[in-house]
């Protein structure tokens, strides 16, 4: 046993050695500087041969303002929010500190509890590193501010490093960019949501920021905003910082900010590129929104200039041949999303993401959801079956060549016998575009024709949790499918982006070969390669002889279906076109060995963002993939692929058996797929003339309605619970979800804003 003299000199010891540590802690740090904090740098992008894309960051939106500039209720707005001893503590907060050790110790992050003081000295002088090493060089260089700063000195610091969102660091940067004014101009209830963004402005800016995280919509952002700046009023109104008549004041509306705007550089399609790859960088790293913001970050991309130019110019050209929104009210607000993949790779070489920042479209088309895909979904429908079979076949796959029933206005058989019902027990029929009686007819007949009786009919047969494995399989996002499995699934209720389309078909285009699509292969920082930015590895999602099945029977869609304006690229090629009731959105999705391809074309209420049909534009009746979504694509193929070899597609070996809806299964006959005949109608000759498209044609008419059994042409109301198909009786009731507003498409489509 030690005696109590050697025990006394060992803690005396212990506890001056802790003190020395202290002291040289405290002696070592430095304390912050706001002018050090304003030095940020652009980020810089490159394009995939490694030639500069553009350098673009925060540096020109950041400027220091001394105490007397920053409006008292702006003072008061976070010390009420977040520190409310800020003038009579010490800087620190030790119960902050001990629940950071504590859970350190329990092998968690750090966390939570700093007071202002702390918070200036992290965004200053520190990195946004949850560490215990940050946090004990935080703990030493507060204290050494407390004694150094005065208060308004640190208050001042604080509101001038903070980050607001939007690339606005400070105050003032903030108080333009929100409000377009200076500082010392805001009003109580704009300082009040100034500081609500301090809680995080990806969750708190009304604009939204879904492309970084889905939980922040608009919708959930501005409840949220809202909510947090009545809250940060009234505490000021309870400390004493309000008065009553400059609370009730403040409290009569909320402050709306200003938009988005275009910063230097992000004009045209790099802004959407940009966009594009900043959400690729945040989602496959540990590198936060702020600090990517602060700048000095290299990012390579895989984007091509000349792809990227060639699928700008596509648009356009057919753009000003086919609308002409100053004259004609049916061609305003029309507007075009397309993606460009390479598959068996996964990298996105070209987006069209809209007309640019600089003209006030901030949300980016090629990477949105809540635009239904319509009969483009129907390709995963067929691969389903090839993979899964029936109900009626024991699990062997189905050939392309068994028959449905292709007539207009059918009901739809359970697999117990029973048929659909809608909610007043009236029968469900499903309608094609087109009355035309094809009676029974091949799956690959009804692809080519875009028929939708035989391919919900199918859906049912092979099970809507089957189509849905398959899409997610090929590369569809399970969030962007509709949650409601009901018939009308299998003809394109979901809302997947151009980006997932075109990775899906580049599955089908690499015989069954899936690989996530990509914009970064690299990013760096201070010579330093940061991690995560590995190229996603290939896999097998679908049988070869499937992937190569399905690419048969596009090849024909394009050959003698409903996307015959394709054959003009004179290579071999694969596609689908697809449009959705009321003409809300069109597209085509197609591909080569080399690149696959997905076009969008819709109508948007620029103040509610909802769906507006299309009828009437471009001087046709109706809008269909087949006319104007694929002459882009086919202009912009044609650019993308001059000099390069047509590869062709693998031979389809025979797969599965022929499926008789009516009947038993029957083998699958020796002779060899061909195309079907030519279909009735022609599409229309040329891009550029105003014909309507094809009829038959991609599905339209009630195709997702739970119309009664007229499903009658008078069209349900825009009101939930009311509508029914847009196209189907006033009085159908079954509809879901709000469909008609992009970004919430997951219900059924045409149902209104509360369907």
């Amino acid at each position: 046993m030690p005696s109590w003299k050697l025990f006394s000199g060992l803690c005396v010891a212990f506890l001056g050695g802790l003190v020395a540590m202290v002291g040289i802690g405290y002696a070592m740090v430095q304390v912050p500087s706001e002018n050090i904090a304003a030095q940020s740098q652009n980020n810089v992008y490159y394009w995939a041969d490694g030639s500069q894309m553009v350098a673009t960051g925060t540096g020109v939106n950041r400027q220091n303002v001394t105490i007397d500039k920053i409006p008292e209720a702006m003072q008061w707005a976070v010390i009420s929010a977040e520190n409310k001893s800020f003038y009579q503590d010490s800087g620190v907060d030790p119960m902050g500190i001990a629940r950071a050790l504590a859970n350190m110790a329990r092998g968690g992050q750090t966390q939570g509890g700093s007071t202002i003081t702390q918070q200036f000295v992290k965004n200053t002088y520190l990195s946004q590193d949850q560490t215990l090493t940050r946090k004990f060089k935080e703990m030493f260089i507060s204290i050494k501010v407390g004694t150094k700063f005065t208060k308004p000195q640190i208050l001042q610091g604080y509101l001038n490093t903070s980050y607001y969102g939007r690339g606005a660091y400070g105050i003032q940067a903030a108080a333009h960019t929100y409000f377009g004014v200076d500082a010392v101009k805001l009003k109580p209830s704009q300082c009040a949501f100034l500081a609500a963004l301090l809680k995080g402005p990806t969750y708190y800016d009304p604009a939204g920021n879904a492309d970084l995280d889905k939980a922040a919509t608009p919708e959930a952002n501005r409840k949220r905003s809202q909510e947090r700046w009545a809250w940060i009023l009234g505490e000021m109104h309870k400390d004493k910082h309000l008065t009553d008549v400059q609370y009730q004041e403040a409290l009569k509306k909320y402050p709306d900010p200003q938009g988005r705007k275009a910063t230097k550089g992000m004009t045209g399609q790099i802004s959407y590129l940009v966009d594009t790859a900043k959400k690729y960088v945040l989602n496959h790293s540990d590198i936060t929104e702020q600090e990517f913001d602060k700048g000095g970050f290299q990012v390579y991309t895989t984007f091509e200039k000349k792809k990227v130019d060639a699928l700008s110019a596509a648009v356009k050209k057919i753009q000003k041949a086919r609308l002409h929104p100053k004259t004609e009210p049916r061609d305003k607000y029309v507007q075009f999303g397309a993606a460009s993949v390479e598959p068996n790779n996964g990298a996105i070489v070209a987006l069209y993401g809209g007309d640019g920042y600089e003209n006030g479209h901030f949300t980016n088309n090629a990477d949105t959801s809540g635009v239904p895909v319509g009969s483009t979904w129907k390709p995963f429908v067929l691969a389903a079956a090839m993979k899964y079979g029936t109900y009626k076949s024991d699990g062997v796959g189905v050939s392309p060549l068994s028959k449905y029933n292709g007539d207009d206005h059918l009901k739809v058989r359970r697999p117990d016998g029973s048929f659909y019902l809608n909610k007043d027990n009236s029968f469900f029929f499903q309608k094609n575009e087109s009355p035309h009686k094809w009676g029974y007819i091949t799956l690959r007949k009804a692809m080519e024709q875009s028929i939708n009786t035989p391919f919900v009919q199918l859906g049912v047969d092979v099970g809507m949790t089957k189509v849905r494995d398959t899409a997610h399989a090929a590369g569809i996002l399970t969030d962007s499918m509709s949650q409601d499995l009901n018939p009308s699934f299998a003809i394109g209720t979901s809302t997947p982006s151009a980006i997932r389309m075109a990775d899906a078909y580049a599955t089908f285009a690499a015989s069954g070969m899936q690989a996530d699509p990509y914009s970064v292969v690299a990013v760096k920082k201070d010579g330093v390669d940061k991690p995560g930015f590995d190229k996603p590895k290939p896999h097998e999602a679908l049988d070869p002889d499937v992937a190569n099945n399905v690419t048969d029977v596009l090849e024909n869609v394009i050959q003698n279906g409903t996307g015959q304006n394709a054959k003009a690229l004179g290579r071999t090629a694969a596609g689908k076109t697809g449009t959705t009731d009321k003409n809300k959105s069109a597209w085509f999705v197609g591909y080569t060995r080399q690149l696959s391809t997905a076009v969008t074309m819709f109508r948007e209420n620029p103040k509610d963002h909802k769906l507006l049909s299309m009828n009437g534009t471009a001087g046709v009746d109706s809008i269909h993939g087949g006319d104007i979504p694929t002459s882009v694509w086919t202009e912009y193929m044609m650019a993308a692929l001059q000099g390069k070899n047509d590869l062709g597609f693998p031979d389809a070996a025979k797969i599965g058996e022929i499926q008789d809806e009516a009947g038993a299964p029957s083998p699958t006959p020796s002779v060899t797929i061909t195309p079907s005949e030519t279909p009735s109608e022609s599409p229309s000759p040329s891009p550029s003339q105003s014909s309507p498209s094809p009829s038959p044609s991609p599905s339209d008419s009630c195709q997702f309605g739970w119309g009664s059994n007229n499903c009658n042409n008078t069209g349900g109301t825009d009101t939930g619970g009311t509508n029914g198909g847009v196209t189907s009786s006033p009085t159908a009731t079954d509809t879901t979800g709000t469909g008609n507003t992009r970004g919430n498409g997951n219900g059924g489509l045409f149902g209104g804003p509360t369907g």
